[in-house]
């Protein structure tokens, strides 16, 4: 986003760029969170196993449904950060509208794949909302949720990715 004059007022993409900006902060400090009490949670484990002869059975499935949580809100992030895969050499080599409108298609692709990943992640986790996880005696919606979660994140980077190119104005 380019430099705002202090004048000038705040364009609905300004206030949109500034929420964005917030919510990747809030999912990078959830993801951090996650990640650290993941590896405490493992270092229990494995003290519980080889010091106390005894291994907690919600520690692995509470792991890898932290996991979930943290990957998802990362993956939402790189869309923001744009450090997913992408094809910058052809970017690179076409005339500024030839890139602007590939770049249009590519978060428009982006923004229906964060959409299906919102309404798909919804569905599993109310299909899933009744089974329970006997280690952790809670929803086996909690391992879909995070699918939602991020393609509801995903969505909005790409929106304003999306705002942010198609008004932009190239020769």
């Amino acid at each position: 986003m380019s430099p705002r004059s202090p004048n000038k007022p705040m364009t609905a993409i300004d206030r949109l760029a500034a929420v964005t900006h917030k919510l990747t902060r809030i999912a990078l400090l959830i993801s951090a969170a996650g990640l650290v009490l993941m590896t405490l949670i493992i270092g229990w484990q494995v003290f519980a196993r080889y010091v106390l002869n005894t291994s907690p059975a919600w520690s692995e499935t509470l792991a890898l449904l932290l996991m979930l949580y943290y990957i998802m809100l990362a993956a939402a992030v790189g869309v923001y950060e744009n450090t997913h895969l992408g094809l910058k050499v052809l970017l690179d080599s076409v005339p500024a509208n030839t890139r602007r409108g590939l770049e249009i298609i590519n978060n428009s692709l982006v923004l229906v794949f964060g959409l299906a990943m919102l309404i798909n992640g919804t569905r599993l986790a109310q299909f899933t909302a009744d089974h329970i996880i006997p280690t952790l005696n809670i929803s086996r919606a909690a391992a879909y949720w995070p699918f939602a979660t991020a393609g509801l994140l995903i969505s909005i980077f790409a929106l304003e990715k999306l705002l942010m190119t198609a008004s932009r104005h190239e020769n």
